[in-house]
């Protein structure tokens, strides 16, 4: 199911992205399906590096679920489907954080260096990959009180950053490295007949997303804030992610309403993106967080019925949230045009591959979401036994 961008505005990045094509393109011909492969390879790797994020911070199973969510979600699929960099600025960003999380967990010099590294790659990609600072700033902040041993490690995070903007901007365009803040997003504003609503990105979260997914995320962040002494060890990384979300979303309607930027109206489908993980992160940790509860209720140490409903009905959401994203996933597939729409506007994408009637690939559709969703019960059912 290829999908080619329609029309929409976005930062005007270095194009290592396109480099990173064009290079696959002259090994293997240039070719519409080959740039669609290389961001479906992106895409994967996406998936790969969720589940290693979601195990570093919650365990195997959350990440396992989390993973699986995040690649069979349209957001997801349609962009990994596109011929669009905004799937390699996610690989990257995700890829900084989570070695910057274990360069912190590790204290290692050469570990930051490594993460600066690919957030250099990462913004020479698209500066999105911005977002990703907040997740790993608050990590880094709660370590200090750990006294980290190396008094310079931001310094070796951030070197190679500045080095690799000033080689691209000041050594090979010839242009000011300032030039970063004075991008195409920020030229054009919103006419007076399409302004923003503040709701905008709630609004396009509720109709992209999904009310399963959202509904999932809010009761998994409600458990574990009232359970706070139960889930001590992963609060954080809860609070992690809730901020990581209300910074991306923040900062697109501060710049669509606040600013009138025209660009993170219109592409709030790019703009918050980065967002995409966490909210996957936090909904697959209800299962383990109901399975908790219910161990603490058959000890008899937690009375609270209540709370453990709760956690249940947030499972059941995020359940009926992977049956949801197949429909839609299966449904996208036979649309000619698939637009992400936001109070009347919208970011389309033609669909090349779209099925016209149902054919052997519709049969391939539904075997593989049979496949997906009995294998991962099968990991799921043997990962919680274990926990038992």
């Amino acid at each position: 199911m290829p999908y080619t961008g329609g029309a929409g505005s976005m930062i005007n990045q270095p194009p290592l992205g396109f480099y990173i094509d064009s290079t696959v393109f002259r090994v293997f011909g240039s070719t519409f399906n080959t740039g669609v492969a290389i961001i479906t390879c992106f895409g994967l790797g996406c998936v790969i590096l969720v589940y290693l994020l979601g195990k570093a911070w919650y365990g195997k199973t959350t990440g396992l679920l989390a993973a699986a969510l995040f690649a069979v979600t349209p957001w997801q699929v349609v962009f990994s489907r596109s011929f669009l960099i905004d799937v390699q600025c996610l690989f990257f960003s995700l890829l900084f954080l989570l070695i910057g999380f274990y360069a912190i967990r590790k204290d290692s010099v050469g570990l930051f260096m490594l993460s600066g590294a690919f957030l250099g790659v990462a913004f020479l990609t698209k500066f999105y990959g911005i977002f990703m600072l907040f997740p790993l700033a608050i990590f880094y902040f709660r370590s200090r009180q750990k006294k980290l041993s190396h008094p310079l490690i931001v310094l070796a995070f951030f070197l190679p950053i500045v080095a690799f903007l000033l080689i691209w901007y000041q050594g090979i365009c010839g242009i000011n490295v300032l030039t970063i803040f004075w991008q195409d997003d920020f030229k054009f504003y919103n006419t007076a007949g399409s302004m923003p609503s503040c709701s905008f990105a709630f609004n396009y979260l509720i109709g992209n997303l999904g009310v399963f997914v959202l509904a999932a995320t809010v009761i998994s962040l409600l458990v574990s804030t009232f359970q706070r002494k139960m889930f001590r060890n992963i609060l954080a990384a809860d609070l992690i992610c809730l901020t990581t979300i209300l910074a991306v979303l923040g900062i697109d309607v501060f710049l669509a309403v606040g600013l009138n930027y025209k660009a993170p109206y219109t592409g709030v489908a790019k703009y918050d993106y980065q967002s995409l993980p966490f909210f996957c992160l936090l909904t697959a940790s209800l299962l383990a967080k109901s399975q908790s509860l219910f161990v603490t209720l058959q000890k008899k140490l937690l009375r609270s019925w209540l709370v453990f409903g709760i956690a249940c009905l947030g499972a059941v959401s995020m359940v009926i949230a992977f049956f949801s994203n197949f429909y839609y996933v299966h449904l996208y597939s036979q649309l000619n045009v698939v637009a992400f729409k936001v109070e009347g506007v919208s970011y389309a994408f033609s669909n090349s591959g779209q099925i016209v009637k149902p054919d052997i690939l519709t049969f391939v559709q539904f075997l593989g979401f049979a496949l997906f969703l009995s294998g991962l019960i099968w990991v799921v059912k043997d990962k919680l036994a274990e926990n038992r």
